[in-house]
């Protein structure tokens, strides 16, 4: 992850200074779908992680939440 933003950021730099290259905007674009994939699927993970409670202590974790953790539990 760390090489593909490393890459994301020197295209971004030279797109900048110099401009791209029709290869190079392509890369650029199909880099920053993947880095998006990435951490869509990173943040969808985390959320079927996540329990809300109040501060009582009830679990009040949305019901479409729910429903997405018991899909992945079954």
């Amino acid at each position: 992850m760390r090489e593909l933003i490393k890459r994301i950021n020197e295209l971004a730099n030279k797109s900048k200074t110099i401009g791209l290259t029709a290869d190079e905007k392509e890369e650029q674009h199909r880099l920053r779908q993947e880095y998006l994939n990435n951490f869509r699927s990173n943040f969808k993970e985390t959320l079927m992680n996540v329990k809300v409670v109040d501060k009582m202590g009830n679990d009040v974790t949305p019901d479409k939440l729910l429903k997405e953790q018991n899909k992945i539990k079954n």
